[in-house]
């Protein structure tokens, strides 16, 4: 567990003490003197980081009182002052347990002092002093050795803890686990919890490997479960320990004690064995436990180590150090030199004090204490200081009094306090010592309890309580929860000396309940009974009878006057709202209610609240009758009904009591018992019923209402309306090509409500389906149908509609066909102009309708008159025409217009005039983009250019290749009015050449030229040798070829060859210099290269190779080739690997192999029973180094049969077969979609049964 600071060894003014063992009786000898070595007592150990903090251990021999009125013991004891903080501050010594006070500040200081107001007398038993160095640390504050035997006072009962941390005792090194439940059934969420050691340690900062904090939930039982685990205890764990429960304003607590026993042990200690590291690794090895050494060691004995090694390296240099820890057996050398170095040097005597201030002093709260040192010089001034500020005697303060008997300086602080908890120092010139008072706070005890009250509603109550202390710190709480004493509290509190009240000033009933003031001393409880007061009824509440809709207002007084109370309208609560209305004002309580309604009426009653008594009363709510003619929105109180239907109407009615009701038309009551006819009267409404409605239900209904408050009538209008009756017969007045103008008389008689509009609908005459036209109401009496097919007869017919529903249709009209003029002709322009002529060209009409297109009229007249003639007198079928016979240079406007069995379309004329005079338009060549530049076409390929031109009258075209006459057998040449074609069927490179093109009109003439080039492949290049040959490389050089194919040379191919095999290799592609080399040769390889010339067409179709071959030598090495006669490799085909008989499985792709050698390489052939298989997409064959391969994608058993491989070169041939057998074939159908002829399924089908019957 991790080292706590100064402040978590001593709390609240209190000596940290060493616990006595229970089992250990004090012994009486006076005096016990302990010595330990090394170090010597005259030798302090300087300590690291930390000031000194020495320890007094006392032995007490008998309490006599002191000036402050605390016992304080007189003890005749052995005081061990140290210089570091221990392991454990509650170590024992079994001679003489006692308590051990805190440490003072100063590290200079040599010895402490046991603090008592003067010192013993000379005569007096005296004390001897041993000075150790001690590590110190607590885990907590410890317990007095004087409150052991206290009784331990018993908590209040637990509003949050279910089960409680039990005490309990182990022995060192064990393990021991506390356990706290709280029941969650009332809570929210997890409850805060806290475990402390002493009075404010808080031990959740204390986790580790010592002590560890768990927290668990039953879900099941609704149970927390908090543990805390100590692992391997030391014996400074004991103590009183304490555990705090929070949710929200709920609080507990329980303490509980550890008593930790020390194990029984005798066994000599060696100070060089205590410097010896262990090799289980504990957290303390190699470090010196001068408590152990303690507990351990005989009280008397004297003897010591044969060898002080702790003198031997105090006088020896560094560097010797290792060699004296090897030579005493010494393993943690480390840890004896930290030891080693924390020894302080001698300290000098003071000169100054002849005695200093004790290390620490202790008083009371409220008690008094007195600082004493001797002083060796009298004459040095002298100051005193707090936490570090100069204590300053004044007249009218009597805290401090400074007070000197001879050589003694005393200063005595009156009335200690909290704040008067502090580290004090003397100053005696430029010397110091300090020490440190601890105020300890008593318990603050009740020394009055509470007493019970019993009062009633509205009353004052005080609880009042006295403690032992003025200002202490208490909790008011009820029920056991905390009083709320904010600024909008309803309690107060409020203390005067040592006199404490809770004050509630207007006490109400939930105030009933146990109050308590909890102290630290103990806790007073007291029952608090709050009542109510008898009640009393002032004015009671009255019957009362109110108009419908006017204000209710009830009245009521009672007293006592601030009792609250509730409204009930039969059995009802009564809730305020905007209608509603409650107030309460003292004694009185009114009702309210802005508009009365009917379902306010009946037994009030208000009910005080707190009180069984209850005022009531009864409300009668009264309307005259009314009829509601309003809510049925009917136009001047009018009922319209469709005859042969059912009219219902119902009437809203009001009034209090109900009113009878009488339903009249004319002088005739209509009776609830009718058949056809009746009325009905229930609580809200009437009504009429018409199950059947006729026209005579028509006319005025009278309703008479009466009941005691008044009467009321009203009347309404019954209409019974019915559909209308046809229209008159349609009438069709015009007819267009598809729709027509139709007209109708509206009906005689509407059906009692006005014609809102009419459907029309048409029908081809030999059909029976009508076709509605319009989906919204036509209002006019005229309609025009469109969208009718040209050339089919119709008829149309019409409906009347009203707000009713639909008449019967009208009579049919008399068949009509409609027919329709096409649309005018389209794009009519100026052909040709001569001196007498005119040629116009025009397109078809858009539309053409049923009736078709019978010709076209042609007209003109001369510009500035209307007379317009008929050039043709018959009809033209033709969009071009020409007017012959015109006046020379006259000016004509001409029209055209298109004719069918329907009439003459409207006529399409010229915007502008035509002058009769023939123009000339000078020629002009439009050579298409794409001649501009060289047309390229290979050789073998057609050449089909058109050149278009333009020039009027038409042109004269000529052509000329190179100057020369095109020769017709050659190039075909076709003219036009308005293009030139040139045509070469199967072109040659003859053809290729600049072809000038030549177009005259008159004086008038255009030119243009046409490059055209015919390419083919480049023959291969020329002188191919070889220049070089160094290490793996070879230099190539050669000449362009003779024909480059009519065009550029773009790059060459070079191949290589090895002599064995003469399989040829690409080395690079599109080259384009005439000279190579070509590297990484394999050395002793000997080499052949050719090379193809390639242009725009391709490679060329042979290739120039060396004559000489490129022999790879190593470098460095001439090796003279012996001359061996060439050995003939040459042999027929034979094969090393026959195929062998294969079963297949339909759909799975198949392989046939075999091996096959043979110079030169053979031609490889697979047949399938004796029949060569030759582009059959089902098979792929392959062939590398001698190994054949057939591969069968996915067979079928027509594929099974006899598979043969043959291998053929000059010198002979050789064959293998093999068997192949597919199985898990298909069916005929299967076959038959395949596309297998008859036969092959046939006998594949027999051959699948003479398979299948050897195997059954």
């Amino acid at each position: 567990m991790p080292e706590p600071t100064k402040k978590d060894e001593m709390s609240n003014g209190e000596k940290e003490s060493v616990a006595p063992d229970s089992s250990e009786v004090p012994m009486p000898t006076p005096e016990i003197s302990l010595e330990v070595s090394p170090p010597p007592p005259e030798q302090p150990v300087e300590t690291e980081g930390k000031d000194p903090q020495p320890i007094e251990v006392i032995k007490p021999v008998q309490p006599e009182p002191v000036e402050n009125g605390s016992k304080e013991p007189e003890p005749e004891a052995v005081v061990v002052g140290a210089k570091e903080q221990v392991e454990s501050v509650n170590s024992e010594v079994k001679e003489a347990p006692s308590p051990c006070s805190p440490p003072p500040p100063d590290k200079d200081d040599a010895t402490t002092n046991t603090p008592s107001p003067p010192p013993p007398p000379e005569d007096a038993n005296t004390v001897k002093k041993l000075s150790i160095e001690l590590p110190m640390w607590s885990l907590g504050e410890g317990q007095a050795p004087e409150d052991l035997d206290k009784p331990v006072d018993t908590p209040p009962l637990s509003s949050l803890l279910i089960e409680r941390p039990q005490g309990g005792s182990i022995t060192v090194g064990g393990d021991i686990s506390f356990v706290a439940k709280v029941e969650a059934q009332d809570l929210l969420r997890k409850p805060t919890i806290k475990w402390f050691k002493g009075k404010w340690m808080d031990l959740a900062s204390k986790t580790g490997k010592h002590l560890q904090l768990k927290e668990t939930f039953d879900r099941r039982t609704k149970i927390h479960t908090f543990e805390m685990h100590i692992i391997k205890a030391k014996d400074n764990y004991a103590g009183n320990y304490r555990c705090e429960v929070t949710y929200k304003d709920k609080f507990d607590s329980c303490s509980f004690d550890l008593e930790v026993k020390e194990l029984e042990q005798s066994q000599s200690v060696d100070i060089r064995s205590a410097f010896k590291r262990s090799s289980e690794g504990h957290e303390d090895a190699g470090d010196l436990d001068f408590s152990g050494l303690l507990k351990h060691r005989e009280p008397k004995q004297d003897e010591t180590p044969e060898v002080d090694v702790w003198e031997i390296l105090k006088s020896a240099r560094p560097d010797q150090y290792e060699k004296i820890a090897f030579e005493y057996g010494i393993t943690d050398l480390r840890g004896l030199l930290k030891r080693l170095k924390k020894t302080k040097k001698e300290e000098k005597k003071s000169e100054a004090f002849a005695k200093k201030l004790d290390p620490a002093y202790q008083v009371d709260k409220g008690g008094k204490i007195r600082l004493v040192v001797d002083l060796a010089d009298p004459t040095v001034e002298l100051k005193w200081y707090k936490n570090g500020q100069e204590i300053r005697p004044t007249p009218n303060q009597r805290k401090f009094i400074f007070e000197q008997k001879g050589t003694q300086r005393i200063m005595v602080i009156n009335n200690c306090g909290l704040n008067d908890d502090a580290a004090y120092s003397v100053a005696a010139g430029e010397e110091k010592c300090t020490t440190e008072l601890f105020v300890k706070e008593l318990p603050v005890k009740i020394t009055k309890e509470i007493e019970a009250v019993k009062t009633t509603v509205n009353e004052r109550i005080e609880l009042a309580c006295e403690v032992s202390e003025e200002g202490a710190q208490v909790k008011w709480c009820k029920n056991g929860v905390e009083v709320p004493t904010g600024p909008r509290s309803r309690y107060r509190v409020k203390s005067e000396g040592l006199k404490h009240w809770l004050i509630i000033d207007d006490a109400s009933k939930e105030d009933t309940g146990t109050f308590s003031l909890m102290a630290s001393g103990g806790t007073s409880e007291a029952k608090v009974q709050v009542e109510l007061k008898p009640l009393k009824i002032i004015q009671d509440l009255q019957d009362m009878t109110v108009l419908l809709g006017q204000p209710l207002k009830m009245h009521c007084e009672i007293f006592p006057g601030n009792v609250p109370g509730r409204w009930y309208r039969n059995g009802q609560l009564i809730q305020s709202n905007d209608r509603i209305n409650i107030l309460q004002r003292a004694k009185n309580h009114r009702l309210e209610i802005v508009n009365s309604t009917i379902h306010d009426a009946g037994d009030y009653t208000f009910v005080p609240e707190g009180y069984s008594q209850s005022l009531c009363a009864k409300v009668h709510i009264v309307d005259p009758p009314r009829v509601h003619l309003e809510s049925l929105n009917f136009p001047d109180n009018t009922v319209t009904i469709v005859a042969g239907n059912k009219l219902r109407v119902e009437i809203p009615i009001s009034g209090e009591p109900a009113p009878r009701v009488v339903w009249m038309k004319g002088e005739r009551v209509i009776l609830d018992s009718g058949h056809r006819v009746r009325a009905e009267t229930f609580s809200d409404h009437t009504s009429l019923t018409i199950d059947i409605a006729e026209k005579e239900d028509t006319g005025n209904y009278k309703i008479v209402l009466q009941n005691e408050a008044g009467e009321a009538g009203a009347s309404i209008k019954v209409k019974v309306v019915d559909i209308p009756d046809p229209p008159e017969v349609p009438l069709v007045t015009e007819v267009g090509g598809d729709w027509c103008s139709m007209t109708w008389e509206p009906p005689i008689y509407d059906g009692g409500s006005p014609i809102l509009g009419y459907f029309i609908e048409r029908k081809k005459k030999q059909s029976s389906r009508w076709m509605r036209l319009n989906f919204d109401l036509n209002k006019e009496t005229t309609f025009e149908p469109k969208k009718m097919i040209e050339g089919v007869p119709y008829e149309v017919r019409v409906f009347a509609v009203n707000a009713i529903g639909v008449s019967k249709p009208s009579e049919p009209s008399k068949a009509f066909v409609p027919l329709a003029v096409t649309s005018e002709p389209t794009m009519l322009v100026v052909d040709d102009v001569t001196d007498t002529t005119v040629t116009m060209k025009w397109r078809p009409p858009d539309t053409i309708g049923a009736a078709g297109l019978d010709g076209y009229l042609v007209e003109y007249c001369i510009e500035g008159t209307d007379d317009w003639r008929v050039t043709n007198k018959e009809l033209t079928e033709k969009t071009k025409y020409t007017i012959t016979g015109l006046p020379p240079e006259a000016k004509i406007l001409v029209r055209v217009r298109a004719i069918n069995a329907a009439g003459a379309s409207t006529p399409r004329t010229l915007q502008h005039s035509i002058l009769v005079k023939e123009v000339i338009e000078p020629p002009k060549i439009r050579i298409p983009r794409h001649l501009r530049q060289t047309y390229t076409r290979k050789v073998g390929e057609a050449v089909n250019l058109v050149i278009p031109f333009m020039g009027k009258p038409r042109p004269k075209v000529s052509w000329l290749k190179e100057g020369q006459t095109v020769d017709p057998t050659q190039v075909t040449i076709r003219n036009t009015d308005c293009d030139s074609i040139i045509f070469i069927r199967k072109a040659e490179r003859k053809h290729s050449g600049m072809y000038d093109m030549k177009v005259e009109v008159e004086n008038h003439v255009d030119t243009a030229i046409v490059d055209i080039q015919i390419v083919d492949l480049p023959g291969p290049p020329q002188c191919v040798k070889i220049d070089e040959v160094w290490g793996g490389n070879v230099a190539l050089d050669w000449t362009p070829p003779k024909d480059n194919g009519n065009a550029a040379i773009t790059g060459y191919t070079i191949q290589k060859a090895d002599k064995k095999t003469m399989e040829w290799y690409t080395c690079i592609e599109h080259y384009h210099r005439t000279c190579i080399t070509i590297t990484e040769l394999v050395v002793g390889n000997e080499y052949y290269f050719r090379i193809y010339s390639e242009n725009m067409v391709g490679l060329s179709e042979g290739a120039t190779q060396t004559k000489d071959s490129a022999l790879i030598v190593k470098e460095g090495m001439q090796l003279k080739n012996p001359e061996y006669i060439d050995h003939d490799f040459k042999e027929p085909p034979k094969f090393t690997q026959p195929l062998i008989n294969t079963f297949a499985i339909a759909g799975y792709n198949a392989t046939l192999n075999c091996s096959v050698r043979a110079n030169p390489r053979p031609k490889v052939i697979w047949m399938k029973n004796k029949i060569a298989i030759i582009d059959d997409p089902r098979y792929r064959m392959f062939s590398n180094q001698g190994v054949c391969t057939l591969e069968i994608r996915k067979p079928s058993p027509y594929d099974g049969g006899m598979y043969s491989c043959k291998a053929i070169n000059n010198l002979g041939d050789a064959l293998v077969e093999c068997k192949l057998e597919v199985k898990g074939g298909f069916t005929f159908s299967e076959l038959m979609q395949r596309g297998v002829p008859l036969h092959l399924i046939d006998k594949y089908m027999s051959e699948t049964k003479a398979v299948e019957q050897p195997e059954k």
